[in-house]
């Protein structure tokens, strides 16, 4: 899912929130951004949270990466907490 939030955050101009099924999923989905990101030339500005955690959070400055395990997404609610911002996808 991606949330615009250029109108009502200073944050992050867009949130991308996906999920990973398992801690092997949550690696691969982030390092795969990652990758075909910094071939594009484009660096994170700030990684956390590891496979573990179940929660890899990447900051691309105007973009905000959320990887999620499913009940971490469900628990936290981003979708929710983020209800006024424009659904893009």
């Amino acid at each position: 899912m991606i949330l615009d939030v250029r109108k009502i955050s200073s944050v992050a101009d867009y949130l991308f929130i996906c999920s990973g099924n398992s801690e092997p999923h949550l690696k691969a989905i982030s390092d795969e951004i990652a990758r075909r990101l910094r071939d594009a030339g484009v660096r994170p500005h700030h990684r956390d949270g590891y496979p573990p955690s179940r929660w890899i959070v990447m900051d691309y400055n105007d973009v905000m990466l959320h990887i999620f395990h499913p009940a971490l997404r469900e628990h936290y609610g981003l979708e929710q907490l983020w209800g006024d911002a424009k659904r893009v996808r």
